[in-house]
């Protein structure tokens, strides 16, 4: 085979060997050759003088001189030709090659390019300096395809020690150095050429269709399937004005188009030439998400403009649209809008359309029977299954419910311990474990009377699985999202923002996983002689490595949420998109955060609960105080020097205001939330009439009633000089023990009312306690809103509306009608507690007679005749059986009036007859 080869020299431009395309075999770099030997021409390499003109001003640049003489050497183009076959059809191939090459002649300094740069000189390699690419010297010399480079180019050369570049364009300067650009939406060819034209100079690389290798994409426009793709592979979008900032920074050595500062300046906003209107909204969000599409290049306009572009629809309030929207308005979801601006750019309208709910079968609440019936006792039944049904353990999962995939989820004791299954929690730290339950390995059935013990045990392990859930939520919604690498957009929060927010969260995860298991096998296999505290002193020593360092310094990681959603919209957009989510409950970060705050207190009150249900022969009492101090250890060390002094002392007022108040209502973790004033409408917690003050704590509900007038005979002196307490106590209940909160309807006998449905641990059945709001310048709905949200952070649940169950109050026998202020409802509730009195009087069968007489004398009219009653009855206190044949002396005393307008407190009194 014969071969030739011929090794050409050519200029910069002539060197564009894309014209030879599938002929070109092949570009390298050769070693350093200083300048032309024996054995260069022996190889085929002619000999080839360097030199470097400065053309103009650059002759005078006393910088660039002296860069030059550190410049030593630059890069030459060799085009070797390899010859095929004699008769092959293949014809010659062409191999590029770039040598390194010594600069012999020193720089030249001239004004007349003509004389160097006529294009047609081989036996010299020459590189123009020019200060300026658009003065005449430049046309000429780019038109007779000369190398040109300009001061930085050569400045940053000497400063690297590297050979100066060899390009087939002009190039000014590197600030664009292995960027490769890609443009869209441009309709004036002009434009995009002397935009690429800029690039080039600055060393980038231009790109006609969008690929991979694509770094930048400069757009005109957010339409178009360039911005589409760039979107979806998180390519940076931006405006032409990067350009050309890029340019007029030319002459800065150490200046980067590509570095993030300066680029984001420049980025292309979500909302660029969109106007956008919002259906659906309150007020306050309207205006925040107004506000937010102006930051991020928006406009918006009112609903039905037809300017607008997209129209944003809260899809949870909407059901219809108010009208037809034409085929150029987007109707979307909310989620579009802060996905666009968690991403940073416009996202794709199609996987957020909106869609028109068609007749979706609405739940229905709980079918509450009438219970207007004759029969007492069938209405007290009724009453029972109302309670019931309201309480149906849907309330134990943390989250709403959720579709399974199969029924091998469910719990083998799911109907006994009335717990939710939760889908399985993903993998957030590691290896998760899954929230479901292992059957019961004991084939003996639990009894279905279970001790008050395993009650509370049973609430334990309840909120335990609620919380080992929650945790679940932070760490696969928020913090795994925030440090995945290679989010769209770049990353949301810097990893020193991560850990601030997050802290030892994946920590106290781990050891409350292993708890929960632990407790989950304990309640299953449930026995008497089951040590609950062995389960929480196992896991103390790493309750206190993992607590502390996050609940100490939670107010700094509320204040680092709250100062990163302020500053940074993308951030704000992630938490918008993930709060409204059914994972959350509709619950902000902060507030999901705060549960590690609230969590180990709430354990060791369930610990002290199980405590006094434990028999003084059982093991676990000794091990259960021994758990209760160690989680009192763990506390100890947590948040110790900040604890608020203002929230003691009102706990201690509400202490010295309320007669007999407990004295663990007295805790460092406990807060006071809020104090509300209300009528009591049944006969529990107190009789129907009470007026009642609520204080609702952190954590608990105490429940206190004005102190009557007490009869002088009936009081007891008193030595002490403070004043007597205004409120008597009456139960400090703990809101783990509500299970509903029940608002009722406003009706024509029933107005401003609710109830809490109540099971203690040692009650089998539901407890009804309904009330009346009194204080004008409390709200319902605030209220049962605010009570709820602190009933859910006490049992770690997530969907605190969720407890609220509007009810219609005949259901229920709850009624106000009886409640207004008028003296004569006065009177006759004041009847119906004397009737009560007496009542109870009756009970004792040891009752002085003296005491009877004056409970009776007490309540009647100075002109009712009493001697024949009095006499009766003392001849009859033996036995209070005989006491059935008595008239009630409070009905013989009541006056006419009485006993024709109130002829239902005859009714109501008629068990003493």
């Amino acid at each position: 085979m014969a071969d030739s080869s011929t090794l050409t020299l050519g200029t910069g431009r002539s060197l564009d060997l894309s014209a030879f395309d599938s002929r070109l075999a092949e570009t390298s770099k050769e070693h350093l050759f200083l300048g032309s030997t024996a054995q260069d021409i022996e190889d085929g390499m002619p000999l080839v003088e360097t030199r470097v003109v400065l053309v103009g001003e650059a002759g005078n640049n006393d910088k660039l001189l002296k860069a030059l003489e550190a410049v030593t050497v630059m890069e030459v183009p060799f085009v070797r030709i390899k010859g095929g076959e004699p008769g092959s059809e293949s014809g010659n191939t062409f191999i590029k090659t770039i040598v390194n090459m010594e600069i012999k002649v020193p720089c030249i300094k001239t004004c007349n390019v003509k004389e160097f740069g006529d294009g047609e000189n081989t036996e010299f390699e020459t590189i123009f300096i020019l200060t300026d690419f658009g003065c005449p010297e430049y046309g000429y010399l780019y038109k007779k395809d000369n190398r040109i480079l300009g001061p930085p180019v050569v400045l940053h050369c000497a400063a690297k020690e590297e050979p100066l570049p060899f390009s087939s364009r002009p190039l000014y300067c590197t600030t664009m150095l292995n960027l490769v650009l890609c443009f869209t939406g441009f309709r004036k060819k002009e434009e995009v050429v002397k935009l690429v034209n800029l690039a080039h100079h600055m060393g980038g690389t231009i790109r006609r269709d969008f690929s991979s290798k694509v770094t930048h994409l400069i757009a005109n426009s957010t339409h178009g399937e360039k911005f589409r793709v760039a979107v979806s592979m998180g390519t940076p979008i931006l405006k032409t004005e990067w350009i050309y900032k890029a340019w007029e920074k030319r002459n800065e050595l150490n200046f980067c188009a590509a570095a993030e500062e300066f680029r984001l300046e420049y980025k292309v906003p979500p909302f660029q030439d969109c106007v956008l209107s919002f259906l659906g909204f309150s007020d306050e969000d309207k205006a925040s998400m107004e506000d937010m599409t102006e930051m991020q290049g928006g406009r918006y306009l009112p609903v039905g403009d037809v300017r607008c572009t997209h129209m944003v629809v809260e899809e949870n309030t909407i059901k219809e649209l108010p009208f037809e929207p034409s085929n150029k308005l987007y109707v979307v979801k909310q989620e579009w809008f802060w996905g666009s601006i968690q991403m940073d750019a416009r996202a794709g309208e199609s996987m957020y359309f909106y869609e028109k709910a068609g007749s979706p079968t609405l739940k229905k609440s709980v079918s509450l029977l009438s219970l207007n019936t004759p029969n007492s006792n069938r209405k007290r039944r009724r009453l029972q299954d109302t309670l019931a049904q309201l309480t149906r353990e849907t309330d134990i999962s943390p989250f709403p419910p959720h579709k399974r995939t199969s029924a091998e989820h469910s719990l083998s004791m799911g109907s006994l311990l009335d717990i939710s299954n939760t889908p399985e929690s993903g993998k957030a730290t590691g290896e998760t474990p899954r929230s479901i339950a292992r059957p019961s390995k004991s084939s003996t059935p639990v009894p279905q009377k279970q001790s008050a013990r395993w009650q509370v045990a049973k609430e334990l392990y309840q909120t335990e699985s609620n919380y080992v859930d929650i945790l679940t939520t932070v760490l696969q919604l928020f913090k795994d999202p925030l440090e995945k690498e290679g989010q769209l957009g770049g990353p949301i929060l810097a990893v020193e923002e991560i850990k601030t927010i997050f802290g030892s969260i994946p920590d106290i995860f781990d050891v409350h996983t292993r708890i929960k298991a632990e407790l989950e096998e304990l309640v299953l296999n449930w026995s008497e002689d089951k040590s609950v505290g062995d389960i929480i002193l196992k896991y103390s020593k790493e309750l206190v490595k993992a607590y502390p360092p996050f609940v100490n310094f939670f107010e700094m990681s509320k204040e680092t949420i709250a100062k990163c959603e302020k500053q940074k919209p993308r951030f704000h957009a992630f938490l918008k998109i993930n709060q409204a989510k059914p994972e959350c409950g509709r619950q902000t970060l902060a507030e999901l955060l705060i549960r590690p705050v609230q969590r180990l207190p709430s354990v060791a009150l369930l610990l002290n609960d199980i405590r006094k249900h434990t028999a003084e022969d059982n093991p676990d009492k000794v091990t259960l105080e021994k758990a209760i101090e160690s989680l009192k250890e763990v506390m100890m060390h947590i948040n110790e020097d900040k604890r608020k002094t203002e929230g003691q002392k009102q706990i201690f007022d509400v202490v010295y205001e309320v007669d007999n108040c407990p004295a663990n209502l007295l805790s460092s973790h406990r807060s006071l939330v809020h104090r509300v004033e209300t009528i009591s409408l049944g006969d529990k917690p107190c009789d129907r009439g009470e007026n009642v003050t609520l204080f609702l704590f952190n954590d608990c509900l105490e429940i206190a009633r004005k102190r009557h007038k007490v009869i002088s005979t009936f009081r007891s002196p008193h030595g002490g000089t403070r004043p007597q307490a205004s409120l008597k106590h009456i139960t400090l209940m703990p809101l783990s023990q509500i299970r509903k909160v029940l608002d009722l309807k406003e009706t024509e006998d029933c107005h401003n009312a609710f109830a809490l449905v109540v099971r203690p641990p040692t009650e089998q059945d539901n407890l009804l306690f309904s009330f009346q709001l009194t204080a004008e310048d409390t709200f319902k709905e605030d209220w049962l809103r605010m009570l709820c949200r602190h009933v859910a952070n006490t049992i770690c649940k997530a969907d605190a509306e969720n407890l609220i169950q509007r009810t219609d109050p005949d259901s229920l026998q709850v009624n106000t009608k009886d409640m207004d202020s008028s003296t004569l409802s006065r009177a006759s509730r004041a009847i119906k507690k004397t009737s009560k009195k007496v009542t109870r009087a009756f009970s004792f069968t040891k009752t002085p007679k003296r005491v009877i007489q004056r409970a009776f004398l007490a309540n009647s009219t100075p002109d009712s005749p009493t001697s024949d009653t009095g006499n009766y009855l003392g001849g009859r206190l033996a036995s209070t059986s005989s006491l059935a044949r008595v008239q009630s002396p409070s009905l013989v005393s009541l006056p006419a009036m009485f006993e024709r307008k109130y002829l239902t407190f005859s009714r109501s009194t008629t068990h003493l007859i």
